[in-house]
């Protein structure tokens, strides 16, 4: 059996998607999407050198842009990301603060130690979650 270059890089291809399934390295994606284009040249006819110039372009190109959004989105801390901790962002309500800016809260069926981060004095009422550091809510004024 004879296999084309454009076999090759679908081999190729498909080797990189496997070790990005496997590490969960983004980058290892672009670089399969480079590999695709690699393919797709071999497919029109195209030279091997033209094969590994379209696959450096394209894969290069990709993992630039990627490299390029991750840095204008910084990823936030887990304590405070709410794709990491689902309770960042819901509401619990405080009935008494202490002197210091803490107080103590039921939240999820138990209680928690809950502190102020919000930039005015706490009052009683309606919280918004904004971060969670082991055992203690920071919250805000809702």
């Amino acid at each position: 059996m004879d296999w084309s270059a454009a076999t090759w890089w679908w081999v190729l291809a498909g080797a990189l998607v496997a070790a990005e399934l496997a590490t969960g390295t983004f980058y290892l994606l672009m670089l399969a999407v480079g590999a695709g284009a690699g393919a797709v040249a071999g497919h029109l006819g195209l030279s091997l050198q033209a094969q590994i110039l379209a696959a450096a372009v394209v894969g290069g190109g990709a993992t630039f842009a990627w490299h390029r959004r991750q840095g204008a989105h910084p990823a936030l801390p887990a304590s405070s990301n709410p794709d990491v901790n689902l309770d960042v962002g819901s509401r619990v309500h405080i009935s008494h603060w202490r002197a210091d800016g803490t107080a103590r809260a039921a939240y999820r069926g138990s209680q928690w130690d809950v502190k102020y981060t919000g930039p005015d004095a706490p009052a009683a009422g309606e919280h918004i979650i904004r971060a969670i550091e082991t055992n203690r809510l920071l919250v805000e004024r809702a």
